[in-house]
């Protein structure tokens, strides 16, 4: 087996979180005394962690937010996106079946995201995912957030695999620097995020339509490997 350990994404890649996202960024900005902005424009803030979101967010109308204002900015975010935290999240189309499939192909599965673990956990339980994964890693679990490379080393430990052996499947630049600064094969789903650039950009392997279209491709690179 060419991939025994598969590393995803989870905003963007996995999961659509993008309406309770903008509902927690946008309840944020009317706290501050800030108009909303589109769902659409938020999404282009997402993928560098819950500060960055915060930071852009606060700034979208021109003037950076002071240390203090994104400070106070942050404590109500969570607050929010603590009690709407998938409520309006959705599953993306093939993936469960993706996810099946891989397992099927005998591989292990964990999640690297930059969600920080107190609405990681919640949200794979509520969206039904929880059980497919052998390790979950999360913005606070390492010292440093992709696209560093280290949540992906740590999650290859707890797979039991070293980085050459390993998948990641993503939308964005983060996850593409991160999975190329691990030394580890990438793929690109064209429907997430990746802060409103389009994914042929991206130094990946290869660009799949959905986590089906990422099994198959493994598999077919399995079998092109073994018949070298």
């Amino acid at each position: 087996m060419q991939f025994p350990g598969i590393l995803f994404d989870l905003d963007g890649t996995l999961l659509d979180t993008i309406p309770d996202l903008a509902d927690a960024a946008n309840a944020m900005r009317q706290d501050m005394g800030l108009a909303p902005i589109a769902e659409d424009v938020i999404a282009t803030y997402v993928g560098k962690g819950v500060e960055q979101l915060v930071i852009r967010t606060l700034g979208h109308d021109g003037r950076p937010a002071s240390v203090d204002m994104v400070m106070r900015g942050l404590a109500r975010y969570q607050d929010h996106y603590r009690a709407l935290n998938g409520q309006r999240s959705r599953v993306y189309p093939g993936v469960v079946a993706g996810l099946q499939a891989f397992r099927a192909q005998g591989s292990r599965l964990a999640v690297v995201t930059n969600k920080g673990t107190e609405f990681t956990a919640p949200l794979l339980r509520q969206m039904g995912l929880d059980g497919y994964f052998d390790a979950v890693v999360c913005g606070d679990t390492c010292e440093r957030k992709k696209p560093d490379p280290m949540p992906l080393f740590h999650a290859c430990d707890l797979l039991g695999i070293v980085p050459a052996q390993a998948l990641f499947i993503g939308d964005s630049i983060n996850d593409a620097l991160a999975a190329n600064a691990a030394g580890m094969r990438v793929l690109a789903l064209p429907y997430g995020y990746n802060e409103g650039r389009p994914v042929q950009s991206l130094p990946v392997d290869a660009i799949v339509d959905s986590i089906v279209a990422a099994a198959q491709w493994a598999a077919d690179a399995t079998s092109h490997t073994e018949h070298a």
